[in-house]
């Protein structure tokens, strides 16, 4: 009953912005149901919240945000971050860190006629046939020097003066060496957009030329055509390498955990020291590495326990694990960060946990698409 009425209002709401000027908006506080007691409020929404807890139903908890202020403010201290509850609620949670306890479970559409990839968040264990709730598009654009793959908050909207832009990811001629870039600086504020769509998204609109390197990858050329996988690596210059340690920095403890925050908290905490040095490991910025595989001397081929997500074999399969660099390693470096793999024609698994994003690992994975005959 309390979910039909949240719809009603969300529709009442958009109606009235419809029919009065933003300052007639403003000058009432929002709308009527700002006026509702406090308590009773918090009450209310603090059980859709935990009721509505999966998506589609997850809209709701949305829908509430777009009430009015007061309403939006709660749900700010009630929604909390990917990390800490492992829900991706809002457009901002796809660039902010996954679950610590465990991998997001997510899939990947490939879209061979029109270069297109989609990423999905898995509802249920057969959420490959059921469908997922859709969280980013990549579109691939080959250029005479490099390849480029848009990435976007909407299905069919990759262009780049839009607040629909998310980022994109950059090769080189070879293929071999990649760089993801971010669509709003790591520098940039936590300030709240004046419209219903920004406020939920909170995504400003970008320039074509907003783009801030926020990650490096690059795989290992195999010029003797040794046999075996692929060896990669990624430099997360904006991901404090400590973040992953016990007792380590958290990125989160340096920043509001705030689910609107314009600029992922992982951004937030290191980009003070690496603003004039991107690209330099000396920062501290955490390095993955691929798993390596074993060999299987019954099946003749390279392995990974992959639990069951992954069917397929194939070269571009990988799970990335981060590097102990020149230090011991720990039960941290054996933990899965990233993990990506076929399961169909044109379907592909990627799970993901904390320290890295959403769009962080969709970007890695889109790499893994691209035709390299000297790292083969």
């Amino acid at each position: 009953m309390a979910i039909k009425c949240i719809a009603r209002l969300r529709s009442r709401r958009v109606v009235q912005d419809q029919l009065q000027t933003p300052n007639e908006v403003e000058a009432e506080g929002g709308c009527c149901w700002a006026n509702l007691p406090q308590e009773l409020l918090w009450e209310v929404l603090l059980m859709i919240e935990e009721t509505e807890s999966i998506w589609p139903q997850r809209k709701n908890v949305v829908a509430c945000a777009g009430v009015c202020r007061s309403w939006r403010f709660i749900i700010q201290q009630i929604v909390k971050l990917p990390q800490l509850s492992g829900k991706l609620t809002f457009p901002i949670s796809v660039k902010q860190p996954g679950p610590k306890d465990s991998l997001l479970q997510c899939f990947i559409k490939r879209n061979r006629s029109t270069q297109t990839y989609y990423l999905y968040l898995g509802l249920t264990n057969s959420a490959l046939s059921d469908g997922g709730k859709f969280l980013l598009a990549a579109r691939k654009c080959r250029r005479p020097t490099c390849t480029d793959y848009i990435i976007s908050l909407q299905a069919e909207d990759f262009s780049k003066g839009t607040n629909t832009y998310a980022g994109r990811l950059r090769s080189n001629f070879l293929g071999t060496k990649f760089t993801v870039f971010d669509g709003q600086s790591p520098q940039a504020g936590a300030k709240m957009g004046k419209s219903r769509s920004s406020r939920l998204a909170n995504l400003r609109q970008v320039s074509p030329s907003s783009n801030y390197p926020m990650a490096h990858i690059s795989y290992e050329l195999n010029l003797l055509g040794s046999r075996g996988p692929r060896r990669m690596q990624c430099n997360m210059n904006t991901i404090p390498a400590t973040s992953i340690a016990p007792g380590g920095l958290d990125p989160t403890t340096q920043a509001e955990l705030n689910p609107y925050q314009s600029t992922p908290s992982s951004f937030l905490s290191k980009s003070a020291s690496m603003e004039n040095s991107v690209s330099d490991k000396k920062n501290g910025g955490l390095v993955l590495i691929n798993k390596a595989p074993r060999w299987h001397e019954q099946l003749q081929c390279w392995c990974l326990n992959f639990h069951g997500r992954v069917t397929i074999a194939s070269v571009k399969n990988f799970q990335l694990v981060a590097s102990p660099e020149n230090e011991p390693a720990g039960p941290e470096h054996e933990k899965i960060i990233l993990q990506f793999g076929k399961v169909g024609k044109d379907l592909f698994t990627m799970d993901y946990r904390y320290p890295i994003s959403a769009f962080q690992a969709f970007a890695i994975c889109l790499s893994s698409f691209e035709t390299r005959i000297a790292c083969e």
